[in-house]
């Protein structure tokens, strides 16, 4: 059983809290989008690190703009054809609410488990994003990010091309103290975008894994365990990937499989995240133009472009 607090899945608050870029290639094809799911197709990718300006394209129906919450509405109405029970209306307030012979975390940063049992550690991140209606930097097939030297970045990802829609954001490494609405506003000033804000989300956000994994009878899947992409925080692919994990290892009956399966396939990145977040800690104390430096050494290396893209 699923249970979900708001009263309808995927169409509510917590269905728009990200940038809502997807990315199929390789292991995730299994959950293309489809139809009304999709806003754009996503073919370049623009990011502009202090002086400098890289550009990536990609092939098409690869990358896309989500129609997040109809997005989840689509995977929920898949499960449902799959047998799962979804009960709606359900908040979960406290773990003692819980009973089964196996439960699965989804919840979120923090998770309900680990905040109330006060476990759980990673590198956390900080964001703030408005949606602009009539935006006069809507460009249908292009997403931009830019970084700053203060260790965070912006991005402009094209949303709604019915309604010239943009979702811009700010995200910070670490848990910075910025008056983020402050910063998104002195942005858009210094670039003359334009729009009505008809929608704002944001709060913390984890980057890279957040063990553990699993605990006795509960595994924790989504934000609640692997976190979003250490680098730039997308997570929605790799929410799905470790549901389909731990999916597998109920299935099998091989919980304790699950903490092996989920480090041998985010650890890589992890390991390369992680080092960069703390290496920049330091330098942002030292130098701040210094993070900059670093960022245009990574994404010279051409193969590493593709961290940059949905």
């Amino acid at each position: 059983m699923v249970h979900e607090k708001y009263k309808e899945i995927g169409y509510n608050h917590e269905g728009r809290r990200c940038g809502e870029a997807h990315s199929v290639e390789r292991e995730w094809i299994k959950w293309k989008p489809t139809n009304a799911c999709i806003f754009n197709t996503i073919l370049h990718a623009d990011v502009t690190v202090g002086n400098h300006r890289y550009t990536a394209q990609r092939p098409p129906n690869v990358a896309f703009i989500l129609n997040r919450q109809e997005f989840i509405c689509q995977l929920s109405q898949d499960a449902k054809k799959r047998g799962v029970i979804l009960q709606t209306n359900d908040k979960i307030r406290t773990i003692e609410n819980l009973d089964g012979d196996l439960l699965v975390d989804a919840s979120g940063c923090p998770s309900t488990v680990k905040r109330e049992l006060d476990i759980g550690s990673g590198f956390i991140g900080t964001t703030y994003q408005q949606s602009l209606e009539n935006a006069n930097c809507f460009t249908g097939d292009t997403i931009q990010i830019i970084f700053v030297p203060s260790g965070g970045y912006f991005w402009i990802f094209p949303r709604n091309p019915e309604k010239k829609e943009v979702n811009v954001g700010v995200g910070f490494f670490g848990n910075a103290d910025y008056d983020l609405r402050k910063i998104l506003n002195k942005f858009k000033e210094k670039h003359q975008i334009t729009g009505t804000v008809n929608y704002v989300v944001g709060g913390l956000i984890p980057l890279g894994l957040q063990p553990p994994f699993l605990l006795r009878n509960i595994l924790f899947v989504g934000d609640a365990g692997v976190g979003a992409f250490p680098l730039t925080g997308q997570g929605i692919y790799r929410a799905l990937l470790s549901g389909d994990i731990a999916g597998r290892c109920i299935a099998q009956n091989r919980l304790k499989k699950y903490p092996r399966i989920i480090r041998r396939e985010f650890t890589h990145w992890n390991v390369i995240g992680s080092t960069f977040i703390r290496v920049n800690h330091v330098l942002k104390k030292i130098n701040p133009a210094l993070f900059l430096t670093t960022m245009n050494l990574l994404i010279r290396q051409g193969k590493h472009l593709n961290l940059f893209t949905p």
